[in-house]
């Protein structure tokens, strides 16, 4: 019987804690959105994925979190709460779209 791969380290930015700050998302909730996705896209920064979790009830939204992955880690560039349901391959919001971008250049990620 062979051994399970090792998990790749997960790091933060500091636009990822922020924005997690800011829509109450616990690091945990990062986590299981990243373990379990219900959605996962090819995100809008080159070399990125986005992942989806959704909500239901009388409001719905939307947890998504945007990771680059890496052969020894996985960062976290982004979390946010979109409100409501997003179309798969849906354009996002273009003031999201273009914060993400200006995070990436910042990063040296592009």
């Amino acid at each position: 019987m062979g051994t399970l791969p090792r998990a790749r380290a997960l790091t933060w930015t500091a636009h990822s804690r922020d924005k997690m700050r800011q829509y109450r998302l616990s690091e945990g909730r990062v986590r299981r959105i990243l373990h379990s996705p219900h959605r996962v896209e090819e995100g809008i920064a080159e070399g990125t994925v986005a992942m989806m979790q959704q909500s239901t009830g009388k409001h719905p939204y939307e947890l998504w979190v945007m990771v680059v992955d890496s052969p020894k880690e996985r960062k976290v560039i982004s979390a946010w709460r979109y409100p409501g349901v997003t179309k798969p391959r849906s354009p996002l919001p273009r003031a999201v779209r273009s914060a993400l971008e200006d995070l990436i250049a910042e990063a040296g990620l592009a």
